[in-house]
């Protein structure tokens, strides 16, 4: 960090009413939760949310492969 943006975090600390070290801390925590939540939020136009949903609350019907996958599951899952 050079002079002028050391100078600008001192005074961001003091108007906060912390250290540096405290400001820089949440400075970075608040960041990473704003770029957490953009990264995991999932956007969807308008007309792929309605096809989303409606697939959601549509009943399932398992094409032929999940069945074979289901029936050697069974197979060789024991129940207890």
């Amino acid at each position: 960090m050079d002079a002028e943006e050391k100078a600008v975090v001192a005074k961001a600390a003091v108007l906060m009413g912390t250290t540096m070290a405290g400001f820089v801390r949440a400075a970075a925590n608040e960041k990473a939760q704003v770029l957490r939540d953009r990264e995991t939020r999932l956007s969807l136009p308008e007309r792929a949310f309605s096809a989303f949903a409606h697939a959601l609350g549509s009943a399932f019907t398992p094409n032929q492969a999940l069945k074979v996958a289901l029936t050697l599951a069974r197979r060789k899952v024991r129940r207890a």
